[in-house]
């Protein structure tokens, strides 16, 4: 018999999926046409993957804010970090977990337009490891602070918007973005390792530790691994693209055009 809360979580995770799906289909489009009047000159590809970090920019804002609420304010999480009372991470995760799964599917289904197998393999890492922190409430401290890495993916995503919209890299705006997109991925994604492995660190031989089983044991090295790993290879790309951003500091605002667009 599902529990209330787990039925609760289902209920969240259903309706992620649900919310997810909706703003790709139908209000990403209609909100956008209405906000920027370059969404309608875009090629239908664009229009696709435009809807899909649209989505991806709400997903990261609502789960990012929850995450550091949990970490400042949410003492039975912190108090144990491998069976810390899991109840709010849980909500957060069912909600992440709808996400990802809408998420991956428009992938599969729209391959040609946002395929991308790092993304993929992001996905399903990500799912398998929070399956034992919805279905068995263990690791949701450790859970948590993964998902702060979602602070950095609204700047990533608009990154993108302001290229297509044909917007000058050397436009105040754009250097803006990309300094907060570093800096945030390097916070939330890459300065965290050395941390969240000391944490980890401390609690291998432990009697807590020894209590999750080599399958959840492996699960939380295994994803967190793979995880880092890709971040790793973002970061890369990120920097190598930061130094070109920073770059064309003090070259001037380039003249917008009648379309908003810079030239």
């Amino acid at each position: 018999m599902m529990s209330a809360f787990s039925k609760l979580n289902l209920g969240v995770a259903v309706s992620s999926f649900a919310i997810s799906q909706l703003l790709f289909h139908v209000l990403s489009s209609w909100i956008s046409a209405r906000v920027t009047s370059g969404f309608s000159s875009l090629d239908q590809k664009k229009k696709i993957e435009w809807n899909s970090r649209t989505v991806s920019s709400f997903h990261a804002l609502l789960v990012g804010v929850f995450c550091l609420y949990i970490l400042l304010y949410d003492e039975a999480v912190n108090a144990d970090h491998v069976w810390g009372e899991p109840s709010t991470v849980q909500l957060n995760l069912a909600i992440t977990s709808g996400y990802l799964i809408s998420d991956l599917l428009l992938i599969i289904f729209y391959w040609n337009a946002i395929g991308d197998i790092y993304f993929v393999i992001h996905h399903l890492v990500a799912l398998y490891a929070y399956y034992f922190v919805l279905e068995r409430g263990l690791l949701a401290y450790f859970a948590n602070f993964r998902l702060l890495a979602e602070i950095s993916t609204p700047f990533v995503n608009q990154r993108w918007f302001y290229e297509v919209l044909g917007y000058s890299k050397a436009s105040k705006s754009n250097i803006i973005n990309g300094l907060l997109m570093t800096i945030t991925f390097f916070l939330g994604r890459i300065i965290v390792i050395p941390i969240y492995y000391a944490k980890v660190a401390a609690e291998v031989g432990t009697e807590a530790f020894d209590r999750l089983g080599l399958a959840a044991q492996s699960a939380w090295f295994i994803s967190s691994i793979i995880l880092d790993i890709m971040n790793l290879k973002w970061m890369v790309r990120i920097t190598k693209g930061c130094y070109k951003v920073i770059c064309l500091i003090g070259h001037g605002e380039a003249k917008a055009n009648k379309n908003g667009k810079y030239n």
